[in-house]
């Protein structure tokens, strides 16, 4: 959350129990609830970062397959991260044109790659690469199989969202035919046992 989003959560919070108790305990409760809720309300992650994050874990696998294919066909390092970074465009192109600058500029790769963010794929990545450039390993191998990784990933987390999905799909229709079932089928069996007995 935000800075000012974050102070004015607080202080709303505060009002409320000051509005709710009033007087002395009021202003005590009041700033006890403002302290309690300022650490939690600056874990919260905003909208826009949490869509940044998505966006850029949807595209590394294709990121990776082009720097890879930049790669091949000759290109440096840098400069395949940057034409890749400007042809991409959106969040991991952005990155990617960081990146290539921090490069540009004599950056560690460690510290140039840190622009990715702190999202395990991106991080895989930057990773992948930095590794291959201190042990001299073939950077475009290292990526098409990364990219292979990620794809495979991320097919996993739609697979297992789909029958999550299904599941809570279930859900509803079985809270709905439980009570259809008792009616219809068990308690006419119920009533009509009781009516022989009672006789």
């Amino acid at each position: 959350m935000t800075g000012r989003r974050r102070v004015l959560g607080v202080c709303a919070a505060g009002l409320v129990v000051w509005l709710f108790v009033g007087g002395v305990p009021g202003i005590v409760g009041g700033a006890l609830a403002a302290a309690v809720l300022w650490a939690p309300l600056g874990r919260i992650e905003p909208a826009q970062a949490r869509r940044d994050r998505a966006e850029l874990a949807a595209e590394l696998p294709f990121v990776a397959d082009l720097i890879a294919a930049a790669l091949r066909s000759g290109a440096p390092t840098e400069h395949a991260i940057r034409v890749v970074g400007a042809a991409t465009g959106g969040v991991a192109g952005a990155a990617l044109v960081r990146v290539a600058d921090g490069l540009r500029l004599g950056l560690d790769p460690v510290d140039a790659w840190v622009v990715l963010g702190r999202a395990p794929d991106a991080r895989r990545l930057a990773e992948a690469v930095v590794r291959s450039a201190d042990s001299g390993a073939a950077l475009a191998r290292s990526l098409s199989r990364l990219a292979d990784d990620l794809r495979t990933g991320r097919a996993a987390l739609v697979e297992i969202a789909a029958q999550r999905t299904g599941v809570l799909m279930v859900l509803p229709l079985g809270l709905c035919f439980l009570p259809a079932f008792v009616l219809a089928g068990i308690v006419p069996v119920i009533v009509a046992v009781l009516g022989g007995v009672l006789r």
